[in-house]
């Protein structure tokens, strides 16, 4: 009876380390989710500064009576 046991641990052994494996490597993909989430937010926040600039240096360029069209071209660098 206690060899039975013994085979049963055994056979058991080799799916717990495959188990944790797969836990180890299911946390480590959400980490890398996280930090590219993370990544993609700062993004947004830099897009949203760059946008407020633009659209600052359009409206300046404006009040000197060119049209929009010449405006948003010289702050794209057109001449």
């Amino acid at each position: 009876m206690t060899e039975e046991i013994k085979r049963d641990k055994q056979k058991c052994g080799g799916k717990g380390k495959v188990m944790f494996a797969y836990g180890i490597l299911q946390l480590s993909s959400n980490v890398v989710s996280a930090i590219a989430l993370t990544a993609i937010a700062l993004s947004f926040c830099s897009i949203k500064e760059e946008s407020k600039m633009f659209n600052k240096c359009v409206e300046e360029i404006q009040a000197t009576g060119k049209s929009s069209s010449d405006a948003v071209r010289l702050c794209n660098g057109g001449k």
